[in-house]
């Protein structure tokens, strides 16, 4: 009686060992994939010469093929009349070094129906690019120190108040006060319907109830320009030297530091098509092009 118990065990065994490789199969195919994050580095194509004077924002401009750089010439918060905004090749040849003078502290800039709009002070600058005149100014009332701006798809412009710790927001040239009680405001970024802030060495997404959202932190040296390379990838400069690259899963890496070199990285502009960074030295009096590559 024992012989025919051990062959249905047997069996039963035999059975269960064949089907085992099935299971693992199975189980390997529900696996979720695990996202590969890619690293990223920074090569620098060129660097114009040294004629502009303290620049403090680059914006490139994809219609017209050409960099607008910002030039405050002197004291960050003065009204002097020293400021300007040069006009560079994408070779990084410089046209002309004063293609608009007569600003004070020019900083961040947007562009919006054939205009340049620059923050200035406690107004915003109105240039007309085709005749590189300025047209008029936006008063920001309760203003006290502009810095970056970005501007929406209907011309909705968001403009940062470092002085004031503040964010207006500007709509057919009527402001008003947006985000009050901020730390240290400086880049602000509109992309479709979010809203990005630099805050006092931190990004954040700014909710729809106007709350703020941490994205990232440990942006030391003075969080400066913020740009989107593609999807939930960012580019970020901090005055002081360096330059990070944000990944969608939160994680940051310093592609670029230039304070060993003595150069600041102020508010950066991007061709996200080329993926070119195009960094202002601040100090250096000049503008450095990098290509963003992925490894």
């Amino acid at each position: 009686m024992l012989k025919p118990a051990i062959y249905i065990i047997g069996c039963l065994g035999l059975l269960a060992a064949c089907k085992s490789p099935a299971s693992r199969e199975e189980m390997v195919q529900q696996a979720p994939d695990t996202p590969v994050v890619k690293t990223h580095k920074l090569i620098q194509k060129w660097e114009t010469d040294t004629l502009l004077k303290t620049p403090e924002s680059a914006l490139y401009d994809a219609k017209n093929q050409v960099l607008y750089v910002a030039n405050m010439d002197g004291d960050a918060w003065a009204k002097d009349g020293k400021g300007s905004i040069s006009k560079v090749g994408l070779d990084g040849t410089i046209l002309n070094a004063e293609w608009v003078k007569g600003l004070n502290a020019p900083k961040g800039m947007g562009l919006w129906n054939d205009r340049l709009f620059v923050a200035d002070l406690t107004q915003i600058a109105v240039i007309n690019i085709t005749t590189g005149v300025i047209e008029g100014a936006i008063n920001v009332k309760g203003s006290k120190g502009l810095n970056d701006l970005s501007i929406d798809a209907s011309g909705v412009i968001y403009v940062t108040d470092s002085q004031g710790k503040r964010l207006y927001r500007v709509e057919n040239n009527s402001t008003t006060l947006f985000l009050d009680s901020l730390k240290g405001p400086n880049g602000v970024l509109v992309r479709g319907a979010d809203l990005y802030i630099l805050d006092a060495g931190a990004m954040y997404k700014v909710n729809k109830n106007k709350s703020l959202s941490l994205i990232t932190d440990g942006l030391e040296g003075g969080a400066d320009g913020i740009e989107n390379v593609k999807g939930d990838e960012f580019i970020l400069s901090c005055w002081a030297g360096t330059i990070w690259y944000l990944n969608p899963n939160g994680t940051k890496e310093m592609v670029f530091d230039g304070k060993s070199l003595g150069k600041n990285t102020a508010d950066i502009g991007l061709d996200p098509v080329s993926k070119m960074v195009y960094v202002p030295t601040f100090f250096k009096n000049s503008v450095i092009a990098f290509e963003i590559v992925e490894e």
